[in-house]
């Protein structure tokens, strides 16, 4: 099945993409530079599947791969540690968007996994669950606070890039 998936990406293949994705540093070893729109319509030729999601997902080196699987897994299926595995081994702010938005916002226990995670040491983690945040604010799945602020300010006076950028996003929607 895995393979299916890799004929289509071939078939969506854009050098000039990939080109500019290998140029900014794209960690991912095989980069066919499809467009997000091109990954979402291949993906929606097929049902939702666990054992299909997290074979994509562990193909690490598969830009497009990695892309497609959070939007396979489904929602009910995906347990809070397969979530912090996964948030664990988000690569490139690419993966981390497309986690927190296809997937992980959707969850129910997803400020639980925000809490978890929002002062992990792995800066890409700690960008997840901020992005993750973000998701669930502007779903208005989480409340408002003055709390809420204070804690945005205080990882603000930190924070390098992306993450800052992820702050003061999340610090206009408060």
């Amino acid at each position: 099945m895995i393979q299916e998936f890799k004929k289509e990406f071939f078939a969506f293949r854009n050098g000039v993409v990939a080109d500019k994705l290998r140029a900014v540093g794209d960690p991912h070893q095989v980069i066919m530079g499809c467009q997000l729109a091109d990954v979402i319509a291949i993906v929606g030729h097929y049902d939702k599947n666990e054992q299909l999601a997290q074979a994509l997902w562990d193909n690490v080196e598969h830009r497009e791969c990695r892309l497609a699987a959070p939007m396979l897994y489904p929602v009910e299926e995906f347990g809070i540690n397969t979530a912090v595995e996964w948030c664990q081994s988000v690569e490139s702010v690419e993966i981390a968007d497309v986690l927190c938005h296809r997937l992980l916002r959707h969850l129910p226990y997803a400020n639980d996994l925000w809490e978890k995670l929002r002062s992990n040491d792995n800066p890409m983690v700690r960008y997840t669950a901020w992005r993750m945040l973000l998701n669930l604010l502007i779903m208005n799945r989480i409340e408002k606070s003055d709390e809420l602020c204070s804690i945005v300010d205080k990882e603000l006076e930190t924070a390098q890039p992306p993450l800052r950028q992820v702050l003061g996003s999340i610090a206009e929607e408060l």
